[in-house]
């Protein structure tokens, strides 16, 4: 869910104030008036019990993390979006459609902290540019399509999660032997006699407990963007969080979750589950491993909910939508394109050119 964040007024012209992008201050865009953000006195990031919050939210208990927000569903791509105050209608984006503010309030967490934009908008195009330029295999026309001066500033939200697991198992522990064994070939016309080694697996059971600590496991909290073009925009740089300040949302849109607390440590237990099953492999040891069973409690289970910067666009191309996306402090650019089947057919045409040369000239000289 997005929501267009209230603008904050220049003191000196009256113009909206937006936020420098790579600075710590809100800039007017007409008379360049400049204004610092104010750092908190406080500037402490806390991991929130995951327990406890969620125990709130499903009793619906008050508590100063939540806020109440409208809700709308774009009815094109079907992103579900808010629209900031006293504001009635507005623009999806992730597809450029209309929405209109028909929708019904919802209470969800507030973020507290977030990683300011530091790539510029220009800097964002110029590498979606440069990105676009290396797609060999992308029809020619794309270029007329794919606009950035359609670029959106967006701060997109994510969970971190943090845990204890301890994790019991059974399983196989496989260990190599070889023996010798005796063939026959034949070599030069006459049959000979050869030995080889031969690998086998001994195998016996294992069982056993492991323990692993996980920190700021990273779930992407949103369903308005592809996962597998969000994931390729890490790694980010977690580590220069800062507490949340309205001040440096001023001229983006900023997305709500629509991944909940609960469904977003489901999804980090995924993630996790392949470390411990590293963990288990190495507890086994051997040569090889198989898990036959096991069972993790996570304990000490702590999160944040961080909001990350992206440029964002979307275009069409013979009516089918695509977005393309760029990490606002790193500038790594990733997103979905048309293929163009008539230079793939040139690119298996002149490979199979090549190869068929390569065979001719082989022939001829080796032969």
């Amino acid at each position: 869910m997005s929501t267009d964040i209230t603008t904050a007024p220049c003191s000196n012209c009256g113009a909206d104030l937006e936020f420098k992008p790579g600075t710590s201050s809100l800039v007017c865009p007409y008379c360049g008036a400049e204004n610092k953000i104010a750092e908190p006195e406080e500037a402490v990031i806390e991991e929130k019990d995951f327990h406890k919050v969620l125990s709130n939210l499903r009793t619906e208990k008050e508590s100063r993390d939540t806020v109440e927000i409208l809700t709308v569903k774009c009815e094109t791509c079907g992103a579900q979006t808010t629209l900031g105050e006293n504001q009635t209608a507005g623009e999806c984006a992730f597809c450029g459609s209309a929405m209109n503010a028909q929708g019904l309030s919802a209470k969800v967490l507030k973020p507290e902290s977030l990683l300011p934009f530091k790539v510029t908008k220009e800097e964002a195009a110029a590498n979606f540019r440069q990105w676009l330029k290396k797609r060999w295999f992308a029809p020619k026309k794309l270029k007329k399509f794919a606009r950035t001066d359609g670029l959106k500033g967006i701060y997109t939200p994510f969970w971190t999660y943090d845990s204890e697991t301890q994790t019991a198992y059974r399983g196989q522990r496989g260990d190599y032997y070889y023996t010798t064994e005796s063939y026959t070939t034949t070599e030069d016309g006459k049959t000979v006699s050869k030995t080889r080694q031969v690998r086998h697996t001994r195998w016996r059971s294992a069982q056993g407990t492991v323990h692993n600590s996980f920190d700021d496991i990273l779930i992407h909290a949103t369903d308005n963007m592809e996962e597998k073009y969000v994931d390729k925009l890490e790694p980010w740089d977690l580590d220069q969080l800062t507490p949340y300040n309205p001040s440096f949302l001023t001229g983006f849109q900023v997305e709500s979750y629509t991944v909940n607390l609960e469904e977003g440590f489901s999804k980090a237990e995924v993630r996790m589950e392949s470390e411990i099953d590293r963990s288990i492999r190495r507890h086994i040891g051997g040569d090889e491993q198989r898990i036959q069973w096991k069972s993790t409690s996570y304990d000490k289970i702590t999160f944040k909910h961080i909001l990350l910067p992206v440029w964002i666009s979307s275009y069409r191309f013979r009516d089918k939508v695509y977005q393309f996306m760029v990490n606002a402090r790193t500038g790594e650019v990733q997103g979905g394109r048309p293929w163009s089947k008539g230079k793939i057919a040139m690119a298996v045409l002149a490979a199979a050119i090549i190869i068929a040369a390569g065979f001719y000239l082989y022939k001829t000289y080796a032969g």
